[in-house]
């Protein structure tokens, strides 16, 4: 069944992002001020998926969103390019208690074992990001009422989707933080499209509902999305630092004030394609060998987390879209307050 956007109070989707940023008190907020709450579930085990899911139903009785990714089969790489992955990290000058190994298989999480949960507890949407999942997954969903959404940065893209018989595309826009929702790691396949053209260019083609993702920080951006076609907004960089968010206070801290770093794209801390603010670790890694995704992001894990405790932002990844400068730190129901009352003052014009 297709999720009826028009019932939302707010045409919001609270964009899935992994790692811990999501919240139950974020995800139940943003569900119960009239938008859709959302996790990505990517890294998550099945235990962690049950009991996020049951905390936040215990909160709200609004719409929520499980993600995940579609990885793509992957294999270790040679011996040689090991190496050169392992000798880029040496400008960052690692002390020795930070020892990096390079990980065996499996390389990522078995999807069907990922979703056990999501079948039990049946949160309005399912969505994924990198690719289509298989079609097993969907007639699953279908049979159980739950929403299919996934990610698009092409016509190419979503045209695959709609064929797929997914429930509406997320058409996200060069502007957007985080990962590069692309069908394709490798090479250089991606058209970058900002957030308008993609949109000018989906709705002209596509049946499917399409939400807006990419800088979309305010009302008025809401509004703009909406009058190119898009039935929702999905937002991640606006709720990075409210008060239910779990961004580390270093992620926060470069959020709202480091403005003049802007943001860049990275293959340094995952092995794909992904944007945040820029910092020591990008600038490190630039044009430097890296592992296939998803091995680079668990061979770069210990220097994420040691940076997460000595609260070092220089070697995190900041995900961010490039209007991060606009976020501001509120709890998340006054923030999708204001932007309701900036939507209707839109309309009135």
């Amino acid at each position: 069944m297709s999720f009826d956007f028009s019932q939302l109070q707010c045409p919001v989707i609270q964009a899935p992002m992994a790692g811990g940023i999501n919240t139950p008190a974020l995800a139940a907020a943003v569900a119960n001020a009239g938008g859709v709450g959302s996790f990505g579930f990517a890294y998550s085990s099945p235990e962690k998926i049950s009991a996020d899911l049951r905390a936040t139903q215990a909160l709200t009785t609004g719409p929520l969103n499980a993600n995940f990714f579609v990885f793509q089969p992957v294999a270790l790489p040679d011996a040689a390019q090991q190496a050169a992955a392992l000798a880029a990290f040496t400008a960052l000058g690692l002390p020795d208690d930070c020892v990096l190994r390079v990980p065996q298989a499996p390389f990522y999480p078995d999807l069907d074992s990922l979703l056990v949960p999501v079948w039990q507890h049946r949160p309005a949407m399912l969505t994924f990001h990198f690719g289509i999942p298989p079609a097993s997954v969907l007639q699953q969903a279908k049979a159980l009422g739950i929403a299919v959404g996934i990610t698009a940065t092409s016509l190419a893209e979503a045209t695959q989707i709609e064929a797929a018989g997914a429930d509406f595309i997320v058409a996200q826009g060069i502007e957007a933080g985080g990962h590069r929702g692309t069908f394709e790691p490798e090479g250089d396949a991606d058209t970058d499209w900002p957030l308008d053209t993609l949109l000018s260019v989906l709705t002209a083609h596509c049946r499917l509902p399409i939400v807006a993702a990419g800088a979309v920080m305010d009302g008025a951006d809401i509004q703009r999305v909406l009058r190119l076609g898009a039935v929702a907004a999905q937002m991640g960089t606006a709720f990075l630092c409210c008060d239910e968010s779990g961004a580390s206070p270093a992620h926060q801290a470069f959020i709202r004030h480091e403005h003049a770093r802007g943001t860049a794209f990275t293959r340094g801390f995952s092995g794909r394609r992904a944007q945040g603010i820029a910092n020591q670790f990008m600038t490190a890694l630039h044009g430097q060998t890296t592992l296939p995704f998803p091995i680079q992001n668990t061979l770069t894990g210990p220097i994420r987390q040691r940076a997460v405790q000595r609260n070092d932002g220089e070697h995190q990844s900041l995900w961010a879209g490039t209007a991060y400068r606009q976020a501001q730190a509120l709890p998340a129901a006054v923030l999708m307050q204001h932007w309701s009352e900036q939507l209707q003052a839109c309309r009135r014009v």
